[in-house]
Formats: C-alpha cells, sequence, structure tokens
C-alpha cells in the first residue's frame, strides 16, 4: 500500500533509490551533457572563490566537474544510493546524504552553490525554502547556478521518476530576486523531442 503520509523529500529519495543505477547508467557521466551546459558551468566557476556545494549532486559528475575546475566542492544529495556511487566513482571527493531545505553549513560560509536540476521537484509553493537556504550559505558576492525545465507557466509534469515542475524564466528570477540575489544572466535551450532548458546565474546580494 502506498504511504500517502510521506513527505515530498521522503517521495523524492524513494522514487530515485528505486531508479539510481538506471539514472546512473543514462546520466551519471559528463558525456551525457550539453556541450554548452559545461561551458555554462566552466565560466561560472571561473569567477567563484571559496568553498562550493553541489546540490542535488546525483552520481557526483557535476561535482567532479567543478573539482577540476579549480574549486574545493562538496556534493549532497537526498538518495543514499547516489552518494554511494559518486564516493565510489570519485574518492578524492567528498559526498554526503543531505536535505538542502536544512543545509549543514555555516551562515555565509560558500562561495557559491550549483543546483543543476534539483529544485525541479519541489513544489512551487516550497520554492522559496531551499532558495532562502542557499542564500543563508551563500557569502555575499557569492554565486548561484540553478538549471530548470523552462515552460511558460509554472505547471506540473510528467517526469520518467517523480512529478516536476516546470518555471518561466522569469518567475524563477523573481523567486531568485526574493531570496536575496542578483540574477546576472539568463539561459534557456529548446529542442526536437527534449524538454526546454533554461538557466539562471546569480550572485548573493549584500545581506542588511
Amino acid at each position: 500500500m502506498e504511504n500517502t503520509s510521506a513527505s515530498p523529500g521522503e517521495t523524492v529519495r524513494t522514487a530515485y533509490s528505486a531508479r539510481a543505477e538506471e539514472y546512473a547508467a543514462l546520466f551519471g557521466s559528463m558525456t551525457s551533457t550539453h556541450p554548452s551546459d559545461r561551458a555554462l558551468v566552466g565560466s561560472w566557476a571561473a569567477t567563484l572563490t571559496g568553498p562550493v556545494l553541489d546540490a542535488g549532486c546525483g552520481p557526483g559528475q557535476w561535482t567532479d566537474f567543478l573539482a577540476a575546475c579549480g574549486l574545493a566542492v562538496t556534493g549532497i544529495d537526498l538518495v543514499p544510493e547516489f552518494v554511494e556511487q559518486a564516493r565510489r566513482q570519485y574518492p578524492h571527493l567528498r559526498f554526503d546524504v543531505g536535505d538542502f531545505d536544512t543545509l549543514d553549513a555555516a551562515t555565509g560560509s560558500l562561495g557559491g552553490v550549483l543546483s543543476w536540476y534539483s529544485l525541479i521537484h519541489h513544489n512551487p509553493q516550497d520554492i522559496r525554502t531551499p532558495l532562502a537556504e542557499f542564500a543563508r550559505v551563500i557569502r555575499p558576492g557569492g554565486g548561484l547556478l540553478v538549471g530548470f525545465v523552462e515552460g511558460a507557466t509554472v505547471e506540473a509534469f510528467d517526469h520518467a521518476v517523480t512529478p516536476a515542475y516546470r518555471w518561466p524564466v522569469v518567475e524563477l528570477g523573481q523567486e531568485l530576486a526574493t531570496a536575496g540575489f542578483e540574477v546576472l544572466e539568463t539561459h534557456t535551450r529548446t529542442k526536437r523531442d527534449h524538454r526546454p532548458h533554461g538557466a539562471l546565474t546569480a550572485r548573493r546580494l549584500s545581506t542588511r
């Protein structure tokens, strides 16, 4: 019987745990990423100083990419199976099971956070919780890069693993601004038979 009392985070964790090996085989290497995404993340990484967090690291390929860019980076994920895979694949890096709604990091301790498609399963009414946590842990002037599924309106869609949400660039940018970020760049990409892609780079504003 389905556990209808499970929290959203537990639902996402359970869904990905059941398909972690399949997901890693399909998407767990840099060869599965788009060249323009690698260029964007690489150029963003070059602007950062200090420790960086890969929030929702999955099997760890982007964490390793950031480390190769010269950053001190840690990966966290809700899914223990992903963390185990990442530790095996990249034993020189640190990976932890963690929830980025409640990050285990000191206020203002990070130079940046990468959130690559890791917010798509958050209900829109709850999106401010992880964004507020990113704002808390990123020092003023630090960077945030969010990758997401772009759409004309905020709406749910049938993701292969568990339900997810599309966001218009403007509306997600407004949520980042509310959390205390200045949006610097917006990127979109559409391709036949692929979901529209969006990405936002942002800078943490000085706290008042």
